[in-house]
């Protein structure tokens, strides 16, 4: 699944406006629940694509999730980890990594393209 959106642009300083994108690396793990884990993973996706303003793209080991701020980038993990426990998951385990650039936007398309050209 790869949703695409546009970070908004916010006012910084008196004149001088950005657009502020938060990049992240997500993956979660239930644990004691066997080898296979895809309809956790399933389910997780399910709960971050009804956050507005997150884009993700899924890859074979992490879900890279965009977003305007780190607080939707959290309320991702936040909704993912409640639906692994509405599944029964007695434990959970999860790996974040977030990118925070504050001096130029760049989404993960931006990144992507400028290490292929």
């Amino acid at each position: 699944m790869n949703k695409t959106r546009h970070a908004r642009t916010v006012t910084v300083g008196v004149l001088k406006k950005r657009r502020i994108v938060s990049i992240a690396e997500f993956s979660i793990h239930p644990i004691g629940t066997g080898t296979s884990v895809s309809r956790y993973v399933k389910r997780a996706l399910r709960a971050i694509s009804k956050i507005e303003g997150l884009e993700y793209q899924v890859t074979p080991m992490a879900t890279i999730l965009e977003a305007q701020d780190v607080h939707t980038i959290l309320k991702a993990v936040e909704d993912s980890h409640s639906a692994l426990r509405s599944m029964g998951a007695k434990r959970i385990s999860s790996i974040l990594r977030i990118d925070e650039r504050l001096d130029k936007p760049r989404t993960m398309r931006d990144k992507t393209k400028s290490v292929e050209d």
